[in-house]
């Protein structure tokens, strides 16, 4: 493997040169492929472009853009003369955009367009060493740059030609020079705690995870991987990088229903990474839809869906694809599942054929598996679509690790887990109480170490001596536990645990996970710290509430007032306790005692990272009289 990320795009260039590198729409909205061998030429450009302007090795260079092709050229560009990218997306706030690029001591920024541009220039006071954004989108006249040099991405690919032209070699000597241990980005973190942290990650933190990463996620020279996430987020940097080093083409979509739908059609993916939401997304509007068309058509779908998901538990018994912390007995089940086993296969298989086959069709015709990360993805939307024969692979990481911790392997998934360590790495799980290390099956906080692991938080070695140990341990500061074979099971988040008043710790993740099977719960989240018993905040699925209310006869003159309508209250109250009591796996003090049905969805930005990850500080905050009105009730 090479030692840098733009050596490795430039061996790939030089044996795949006319394999496609990446899809993206044209103005008609049709999708347009550049090979790696332009792929790798206008990084170049872009990089020499740089070096005109007098950009070094060692510079921060602000990256504020989505996901979009010029996002990697321009990235590959700068990494190739040693520069170092501090992305965030265009969702960045005011305040994130000025402590970054302030703490990161940035010159020169790249911005997607005049929207971000204007961004900037209306900060500029608190941003006196920013003297030059590069946009990627053309910039419209009359724009007061306050002093600011202004210029396109197609004027720094001009430069760039120029002066390869004038001086030649150039570029490729300073992408020669590169080494692992370089430093590659600055990724601020999204702050679901608060302050963001820049995270130090080397071109080799990324490339030692690829090794093992390309048989669990592998693609053939030409195999598409549709990008919906912000590249700016170390998951989906990842997921890029397993791409281009298996010659692997991205095509650029959005996570938006109707956008995301179409583009499979019409680029057909071999996978496609995503967060839980675009998951849990599909999943409501398959179910929606069946609802809608009711009839013989529901119910053969409940029949065949119920079918499958018995055989599916049935087969991860028999052939251990599921978490195993003791003896599992694996003869005695043999004897007793077999013969059901046997006779539920061919109705599973006729299912797949009359049913299941609509639902992988929407996918494309050469989905091979999605890969699921960034937050822990619900067992029911897991089995869901296992039982439909559509992957879904789940990972674990953090950008602390580059972030790539463990991710089951497409052809040998285990259920409920997040797969193996992956090879470079050591994965161990220690007491929260007094860090002995535990054994498999025991719960307690997850360690990693090895070479995926960051070289520390920029300018707070403070914050990086509380996190990584003088053994070079990280403490991720999740919870989970280790199987027999060695698999990691997530369990929450050590910062989550809502403490009651009577002592016991609650892990709040697995409730929210299990409320949100309900198809009236849209979005959830479960609070109480300190206080006697558990409550939660309901977003409602809307168009389900609606109908439950049309089809029950329950008069109400605005959505509003339809959640305070007692029969509403009610129902909550009775999906509630059907889904969260000691039959479903929960202890007493773990049931959910009040609820406030929210009207609002959560939003990114708002109660949401980028991530879509819930910021449960924001959320105790801009909720805070809803969650003292709910208490006092009890």
């Amino acid at each position: 493997m090479e030692k840098t990320l733009p050596k490795m795009l430039q061996a790939i260039a030089l044996a795949h040169p006319n394999t496609p590198a990446q899809y993206s729409k044209n103005k008609d909205g049709k999708f347009e492929k550049i090979t790696y061998s332009e792929y790798f030429d206008t990084a170049l450009n872009f990089g020499a472009g740089l070096l005109s302007l007098g950009i070094q090795r060692g510079d921060h260079i602000g990256l504020i853009s989505d996901n979009r092709k010029e996002w990697q050229q321009a990235d590959m560009g700068l990494l190739a003369i040693g520069a170092i990218d501090v992305p965030r997306g265009c969702d960045a706030t005011i305040h994130d955009l000025q402590y970054i690029l302030t703490t990161a001591e940035c010159h020169t920024v790249i911005a997607e367009n005049p929207r971000q541009i204007e961004k900037i220039l209306g900060i500029k006071e608190n941003l006196p060493l920013v003297d030059r954004i590069i946009c990627f989108d053309p910039i419209p006249e009359g724009i007061d740059s306050k002093g600011v040099e202004l210029l396109t991405f197609a004027d720094i690919i001009q430069k760039g030609t120029e002066y390869r032209i004038e001086n030649p070699a150039t570029i490729e000597d300073e992408l020669s020079k590169g080494q692992d241990t370089d430093l590659a980005t600055l990724i601020f973190t999204s702050g679901t705690t608060g302050e963001p942290k820049g995270v130090m990650l080397t071109h080799g933190n990324f490339i030692a995870q690829l090794p093992d990463l390309m048989p669990r996620i592998y693609l053939d020279p030409g195999d598409i991987i549709i990008c919906v996430l912000p590249i700016w987020h170390a998951f989906q940097r990842a997921c890029e990088y397993v791409a281009l080093s298996q010659a692997g083409s991205l095509a650029y979509s959005k996570p938006v229903g109707s956008v995301l739908l179409a583009d499979l059609a019409a680029i057909n993916p071999q996978i496609m990474p995503a967060v839980p939401r675009v998951y849990e997304a599909l999943y409501d509007g398959i179910m929606r839809a069946m609802r809608k068309t009711g009839g013989i058509v529901l119910n053969m779908f409940k029949f065949f869906l119920a079918v499958s998901k018995l055989q599916c538990r049935i087969s991860r018994t028999l052939f251990r694809k599921k978490a195993r912390f003791s003896n599992d007995y694996i003869v005695l089940k043999w004897i007793l599942l077999f013969i059901p086993w046997i006779l539920l296969s061919p109705l599973k298989a006729l299912g797949s054929a009359l049913v299941f086959k609509k639902v992988r069709a929407k996918l494309g015709t050469s989905f091979r598996a999605g890969v699921s990360g960034g937050g822990a993805f619900p067992p029911v939307i897991d089995e869901f679509f296992w039982a439909c024969g559509v992957k879904v692979v789940e990972g674990y990481g953090l950008t602390e690790t580059s972030p790539v911790v463990a991710v089951r392997p497409i052809d040998d998934p285990i259920f409920g887990t997040v797969g193996k360590p992956l090879n470079p790495m050591e994965v161990r799980i220690v007491s929260d109480e007094d860090g002995s290390v535990l054994p498999a099956g025991k719960k307690g906080i997850v360690q990693v170490r090895g070479p995926i692991v960051m070289q520390g938080y920029y300018k707070r070695p403070d914050l990086t001596a509380k996190v990584i140990d003088k053994d070079g341990w990280f403490d991720t500061g999740d919870i989970g536990m280790l199987t027999l074979d060695g698999e990691i099971v997530l369990r929450g988040r050590m910062k989550d645990t809502i403490v009651l008043r009577g002592g016991e710790n609650v892990e709040p993740l697995p409730i929210e996970m299990k409320l949100t099977e309900s198809r009236y719960v849209s979005q959830v989240i479960v609070v109480g710290q300190d206080m006697r018993v558990l409550g939660a905040l309901i977003i409602p699925s809307k168009d389900d509430l609606v109908i439950y209310a049309r089809e029950n006869y329950i008069p109400y003159e605005s959505y509003s007032d339809l959640l305070t309508r007692p029969e509403i209250i009610k129902m909550f109250e009775n999906e509630i306790a059907t889904l969260v009591n000691s039959k479903t796996g929960f202890k007493s003090f773990e049931r959910v005692s009040c609820f406030t049905l929210l009207e609002k969805p959560f939003e990114v930005g708002v109660e949401l990272s980028a991530k879509q990850e819930i910021m449960r500080y924001k959320v105790s905050e801009l909720y805070a009289k809803q969650i003292s009105a709910m208490f006092k009730e009890e």
